[in-house]
């Protein structure tokens, strides 16, 4: 990244409070010319809950400066609850928080610095609530940039997929246990540190047990889903994602579901800000930003709304690895989304686990097709899946799939005789039944090299009782054929001439997702099942004609000081002794010192999900956090565990979280739930 030190604009920075009209104060760090007061500029706020004092300092100090020196004033808020702001935080999305954000606009607006027009950006939470504010329409609100963000807080958040419970529910709710156990910094609040620490960790709560008590699709999770009513944001919208990130589908029903200016963009990249974005490439984010906000609250013609309206990166093939530092591949570009020039291509599954065009299969005997197949798949698919959000560190793409495969039904085609290149959503029909009441399938398309090496490129996930509604489950009648459609992630891919298409279906994706109540067996019939792949012709004179992204540039980073350096781990452990399979993951970020506030950090994670063979209720998911903070003789560390058990008719969620103050435990609290299972 280009470090850029000398912009149009000197840059004041502060920190500020915002008293909401209730006497709760948000606490605010702002970046601004020095002039603003005389000539004032426009505000970029990023609204979150994730501590601009310290733990999203080093990344704001390179991106609110940057704008700020280009004639903005950049407002990095801590939501109620978190950081250094007044109050507890009990969920994500509630609606004090919203109706708080409307507040903060209303009152960016009315400083002698501001022109009175706003623009919200965030990445994740910040994404999520730029869409939910925008939805209620707030006149200062003039634009959005959303980044790894969603429309649907149930059908795809990090919650559920296809109405199965995802691995990462827990993994993202012990994230949200260890956030709220933070204190605030007494170098800004002074003595009421401790109160304010004691309050959040006595009243926030054990998030995962509110979640579990939500597992269809019921007013909890529309409540924040935009996509219930998309013309309720009457604001311009850039969406933007990344192929390994988890939320790369709702760029493109934002594209289709909206009705404001809007454009998309997919690069390679994991949850991450693409000037930040692994794997690579990375792009001059900022600066693409700046023609965004430059058009829509500077009214300056950028030609940025000139440009297609969708630009993805096509990735080549490549082999498979838990992590990438660059994905290779080309930008490419659609005027319009959906876009005409995308062409369902079906491919039939044959009981002789083939995958051929449909095409190809006109005449062919279709008797030889009705024999049907069957799968009960073993727990270890799933190990090697790596998260469904990646964040690249520590390494968690999904590894070789061969690893995978001796436990599904795979169907592939011949080596393709020239490229193949898609962009969009695959999906999959399928003609199946299942001998237990509750069952879920999992399909994963794959790119084999002729060195047989199978790379995972899209997969979906469907809980069969959701086969027609999330909102009105019903369980399988055992024996019974059904149809259904299993939506895969959308992707952009060129598959190589000499490689295969695969295939791959399995009852279970653990710890992905959590299994089933009880292992079922489904008997799929073949000759009502395809694949269909949206196909898509290069554009080569259209493509060389888009202009390029710059370089990724930023503000000068915050010193560090490095105190301990960081380790990360992901291990499948086979215990075969014991019969009991492991898999660990480690992200320890070690300890370092933020130098301008003489502060020091750190943290370490551990993960870990566990089954004994062919043991459905020895399922097990943990984790623990461990972080500390220490200036001088201020020092205070947490520990938040959290243990989820399951049998056929419960989960059962055991927490505790304990809090230090320098050796002395000052506080500890205990949490044991058990919640039914709702046809999950």
């Amino acid at each position: 990244m280009r470090i850029v030190e000398t912009y149009s604009h000197r840059v004041h920075e502060e920190e500020t409070w915002i008293t909401l009209s209730d006497g709760c104060r948000l606490a605010v760090r702002l970046w601004r010319p020095v002039d603003a007061e005389r000539h004032p500029v426009p505000a970029i706020l990023e609204y979150l809950p994730y501590r601009k004092r310290d733990l999203t300092a080093s990344r704001d100090a390179q991106t609110h400066p940057y704008w700020a020196g280009h004639g903005y004033a950049g407002v990095r808020v801590d939501i109620r609850g978190s950081g250094e702001s007044d109050g507890v935080l009990t969920d994500e999305y509630l609606q004090q928080e919203l109706d708080d954000g409307v507040e903060v606009l209303r009152w960016i607006a009315a400083q002698p610095w501001c022109t009175g027009d706003i623009g919200m950006v965030g990445i994740s939470w910040g994404g999520f609530n730029g869409l939910q504010i925008a939805a209620l329409q707030p006149p200062e609100l003039k634009a959005v940039i959303t980044l790894c963000s969603t429309d649907d807080r149930y059908a795809d958040d990090v919650h559920h997929m296809g109405g199965c419970l995802l691995g990462d529910n827990l993994s993202w709710a012990s994230t949200m246990f260890d956030a709220n156990a933070c204190p605030p910094d007494p170098a800004l609040v002074g003595e009421r540190w401790r109160e304010m620490w004691m309050e959040r960790l006595e009243g926030s709560g054990l998030w995962l047990a509110t979640w579990l008590a939500h597992q269809r699709r019921d007013d909890y999770w529309k409540h924040g889903s935009v996509c219930e009513d998309f013309s309720r944001i009457r604001c311009p919208v850039y969406a933007i994602s990344g192929w390994a990130d988890g939320y790369c589908n709702a760029v493109f029903r934002l594209l289709d579901g909206l009705e404001v200016p809007r454009k998309g963009l997919v690069g390679p990249w994991a949850h991450k800000y693409p000037h930040l974005g692994v794997p690579g490439p990375a792009i001059g984010f900022l600066q693409d930003a700046l023609r965004w906000w430059d058009h829509w609250l500077k009214g300056i013609d950028t030609g940025i709304m000139d440009e297609p309206m969708l630009r993805v990166w096509m990735q080549e093939s490549v082999p498979p690895s838990a992590r990438y530092d660059v994905r290779p591949g080309r930008w490419v570009s659609e005027p319009e989304w959906p876009s005409p020039r995308i062409v369902p291509t079906p491919f039939r599954l044959t009981s002789g686990h083939d995958l051929e065009p449909e095409v190809a299969r006109i005449g062919a005997d279709s008797a030889l097709d009705d024999v049907p197949l069957t799968i009960r798949s073993p727990l270890f698919v799933g190990l090697y899946a790596g998260k469904w959000c990646s964040y690249n560190a520590p390494p968690d793409l999904p590894h070789d799939q061969r690893d995978e495969d001796g436990g599904a039904l795979i169907f592939q085609t011949a080596p393709l005789e020239a490229p193949l290149e898609i962009c969009g959503q695959p999906v999959v029909e399928l003609d199946l039944e299942a001998d237990q009441p509750v069952a879920m399938v999992a399909l994963r398309l794959i790119d084999v090299g002729e060195d047989d090496k199978a790379t995972r490129v899209s997969y979906g996930l469907l809980n069969l009782t959701h086969r027609d509604s999330d909102e009105f489950p019903e369980p399988l009648e055992p024996g019974r054929r059904y149809r259904v459609r299993v939506l895969l992630k959308h992707i952009a891919q060129q598959f190589p001439a000499g490689h295969a298409i695969r295939l791959s279906l399995s009852s279970s994706y653990w710890p992905l997702a959590w299994p089933a109540p009880i292992p079922a067996k489904l008997t799929l019939h073949p000759a009502e099942c395809r694949l269909v792949l949206p196909c898509r012709e290069p554009q080569p004179d259209e493509e060389a004609a888009l202009p390029a992204f710059a370089e990724p540039e930023g503000a000068t980073p915050l010193a560090r000081t490095l105190i301990q350096p960081s380790q990360e781990a992901w291990r499948v452990i086979r215990d075969l002794g014991n019969d009991r399979t492991t898999l660990e993951v480690i992200n320890d970020e070690g300890t370092y010192r933020l130098d301008d506030i003489d502060l020091e950090l750190a943290v370490r994670v551990t993960e870990r999900y566990s089954y004994a063979y062919g043991n459905y209720d020895s399922l097990s998911g943990w984790t623990e956090w461990r972080r500390s903070f220490a200036r001088g003789d201020w020092q205070v560390h947490t520990v938040a565990r959290t243990l989820m058990t399951s049998d056929a008719e419960h989960f059962r969620l055991r927490a505790t979280l304990d809090a230090y103050e320098g050796e002395s435990r000052v506080f500890a609290k205990t949490w044991d739930e058990t919640i039914p299972r709702d046809l999950v």
